[in-house]
């Protein structure tokens, strides 16, 4: 870990000016409505960003512009806001306060780290490597979107709650038109000192050449954390929760809509099988074939329509 930390600071020392600090610090809060998942997501999500502060639940879902008064209040640039409808769907605004862009994104196929029980781990506080799709590069609102992952998910090195070490990755990729997060820990394990080779039909153990002393091979792999989700992009506004549209995403369906759409579909073939049934009846009224079975249906004498006819 100690050499990939080592990578990472002396390009980041080349490219930024001598003096120069990156102070990001993101407000971290919901919505009334949340569930126990919901809840779970952004505790994992503040436990990866040690430049976030996490806020009580926002009441108003009309006035969301005054969670720039509230990141100001608070001291932060960013905001991550969960808002919960109807309990069971999830919308991310992700804002650069205060003078924006804000993008609001559908979440769904949520799993958190309790429900993964993956095998990796990382420590608290660390700095991940945040590795984006080429597809960020290709489109104008996601070379937007890019930026504001960067600033928000980026950890600065000179964050209070920091600690000096890069041991995990968060994966962003583009596909279907969503964008697809994922959270991986970097495994490092020594190469075996010893080799083995075939002499006269057996295998026997020999040693490598020697190395020079400081260099050690290391075996690096990638072990899922968590936790992982998808976002659709929905709208891009130019100033902070607020402001012109300056990208609309054409092809999303709300989830509310697809829910109606399910129960018309059901409904139109309830309505559809019993006006089949009237209608088979009035013909058979008109025809006087009222018959059951095959065979003529004689009325009961002891029915109401006969004696209260």
């Amino acid at each position: 870990m100690a050499a990939v930390y080592k990578a990472l600071s002396a390009d980041s020392s080349h490219e930024r000016e001598p003096g120069s600090k990156n102070k990001q610090r993101v407000l971290i809060l919901s919505s009334r409505g949340v569930t126990s998942r919901h809840r779970h997501l952004l505790s994992d999500l503040y436990s990866l960003l040690p430049h976030s502060r996490k806020e009580a639940k926002f009441d108003s879902k009309a006035k969301l512009f005054q969670l720039n008064e509230l990141a100001e209040l608070y001291n932060c640039n960013n905001i991550l806001f969960f808002e919960a409808r109807k309990g069971q769907d999830l919308y991310l605004w992700m804002s650069k306060a205060p003078n924006g862009p804000t993008v609001k994104m559908h979440l769904q196929n949520l799993h958190t780290m309790e429900e993964l029980n993956f095998i990796g781990n990382c420590l608290k506080g660390s700095r991940p490597i945040l590795s984006f799709d080429a597809a960020f590069e290709k489109q104008a609102h996601l070379r937007v979107m890019k930026e504001l992952f960067t600033q928000i998910f980026g950890v600065p090195k000179t964050a209070r709650k920091t600690k000096p070490f890069v041991d995990h990755v968060m994966g962003f990729t583009v596909a279907d038109g969503k964008i697809w997060i994922r959270v991986y820990q970097i495994n490092e394990s020594e190469q075996s000192k010893k080799k083995t080779a075939t002499v006269n039909g057996e295998e026997m153990d020999v040693d490598p050449a020697p190395k020079k002393k400081g260099k050690t091979e290391f075996n690096v792999s990638l072990v899922e954390i968590g936790p992982r989700f998808v976002l659709t992009p929905i709208v891009i506004q130019e100033s902070s929760f607020g402001g012109p549209i300056i990208y609309e995403n054409k092809e999303f369906v709300s989830p509310n809509q697809i829910r109606s759409d399910l129960r018309r579909a059901k409904a139109g073939r309830y309505n559809r099988r019993t006006e089949a049934g009237q209608d088979a009846k009035a013909r058979r009224g008109e025809l006087g074939l009222k018959t059951h079975g095959g065979r003529k249906r004689e009325k009961d004498p002891l029915s109401d329509n006969v004696l209260f006819a």
